[in-house]
């Protein structure tokens, strides 16, 4: 069959778009992506061009600009161009030049897709076998998973892979046979990126050993997406008998973790949504049989042992806010939810509610600042006439490392009045010789009851 028939079977066999759809195929100049437009024209579909210049290769960049504005006219369709300094976003972002192309080409392809004005629906990018096995290789090293191993999907949204039956020699010889001219990558030799090296070293020299390693993999991954489906299923019944959703924190069970046969496997794949490695697997199983406040940290969460339980809980957030109460504040909304601010008169019967705090007023001086705690802070805690720091306080009264993270404090003329939802300070109780009462009562939250 001609790679012509060939591309039409697997278009409509995987149900990817038709002749009604208005399709945006992203066009670096290279063999794969000029072939991916030949085929569209001759089989009928209607489309638009895309070209991204990341400016990193000077006179060659500008050169695939004006090849591919030109193959635009030829086939008489709209043309999309954008410049981007990549090296700049690269460095303000922290992300390798690969990375930083992908997110900018992504982002910018999503937008022409949405934009009514285009009328555009489906985006077709020339991702063919060869790159698919390269990504089931890279896969399996890095650990992915069985989910990694099902290689690139022909349909993802809206971004559609039509040429992912085709290798590559396939797609060079249409295009010498069609006698079509292409654009060159000169970074395509080096194997400095990743993907190079698996295409330029690893894959030739394991050939040498398996000649079919190739189409094996292929075929790997044909049975792995069936195999994902199955797995995917009885994930989530497992998922769903051991994780408790408690606000932003995931609570597992450590008693329904010890009785799991794959232990490794589901842990990893319950983990990884939060920012976890598989490199630090084993640290997070032996959380398992540590002593409680022991912990493992990715670049957004933490796991840690808190008694019966691993809990995960996103690192602290910025512990620079403040937020001050003035005279006459009523409430104050900040992220623990709302600080509700009142004054009465004795006699009044003290109410001794973790979530309320009644001090008294002729010692305080507003404003008042909330905070979270930090380092150093001290206070008398009530009923002690010695000072104290907080961490130590939090410490001896076994409050969780993800609760210690959160707690606040209200600080008068520089001394903490009240660690907040804890204990207030000796030197601010109320006596029988008090008669002007400052109330603070905290609702989780923010909403009032």
């Amino acid at each position: 069959m001609s790679l012509r028939g060939a591309f039409q079977n697997f278009v409509q066999q995987n149900h990817l778009f038709t002749k009604k759809d208005q399709l945006l195929i992203a066009v670096s100049g290279g063999v794969d992506s000029i072939v991916l437009c030949e085929l569209c024209c001759r089989a009928g579909f209607n489309f638009s061009i895309a070209h991204c210049n990341f400016q990193l290769r000077g006179q060659e960049s500008d050169g695939d600009e004006q090849f591919v504005k030109e193959l635009a006219g030829k086939y008489a369709v709209p043309f999309f161009i954008k410049k981007f300094n990549t090296e700049e976003y690269a460095t303000e972002n922290k992300l390798s030049i690969q990375v930083a192309a992908r997110e900018l080409r992504y982002n910018w392809f999503t937008e022409l897709v949405n934009e009514s004005n285009n009328r555009l629906n489906k985006l077709l990018t020339a991702h063919h076998a060869d790159d698919n096995i390269e990504t089931i290789a890279m896969n399996f090293f890095k650990g992915s998973g069985i989910n990694g191993l099902k290689g690139i999907l022909p349909k993802s949204g809206n971004i559609i892979r039509p040429l992912l039956f085709a290798t590559k020699d396939e797609i060079l010889l249409f295009a010498k046979d069609s006698q079509l001219t292409f654009r060159e990558d000169s970074s395509n030799n080096s194997d400095k990126y990743t993907r190079n090296y698996f295409r330029n070293q690893l894959l030739p020299a394991m050939q040498k050993v398996f000649p079919q390693v190739k189409e094996n993999l292929l075929h790997n991954a044909e049975r792995f997406k069936e195999i994902n489906s199955i797995y995917n299923e009885a994930l989530e019944k497992i998922k769903g008998k051991l994780i408790v959703n408690k606000g932003n924190e995931i609570h597992l069970p450590i008693l329904k973790l010890q009785k799991i046969n794959a232990l490794y496997t589901i842990l990893f794949e319950i983990i990884k949504e939060y920012g976890f490695t598989p490199s630090q697997l084993g640290d997070i199983v032996q959380l398992i049989n540590a002593e409680t406040g022991k912990y493992v940290v990715s670049n957004t969460h933490r796991i840690f042992k808190n008694r019966s339980w691993l809990i995960i809980h996103p690192l602290a957030e910025n512990t620079s806010a403040h937020y001050l109460i003035e005279p006459g504040n009523e409430s104050t909304s900040f992220p623990a939810g709302e600080m509700i601010v009142s004054f009465t008169n004795a006699p009044v019967e003290i109410n001794k509610a973790s979530n309320i705090a009644m001090l008294n007023a002729n010692e305080i001086k507003f404003p008042l600042i909330l905070r979270k705690w930090k380092k150093g802070d001290y206070f008398y805690p009530l009923g002690m006439r010695k000072k104290k720091k907080i961490s130590r306080f939090l410490i001896d009264q076994k409050i969780p490392l993800h609760q210690k993270e959160n707690t606040w404090v209200i600080e008068s003329n520089k001394k903490i009045i009240w660690v907040v939802g804890h204990r207030i300070d000796e030197r601010f109780k109320l006596t029988d010789f008090v008669s002007n009462i400052l109330i603070l009562r905290l609702v989780p939250g923010g909403q009032k009851d």
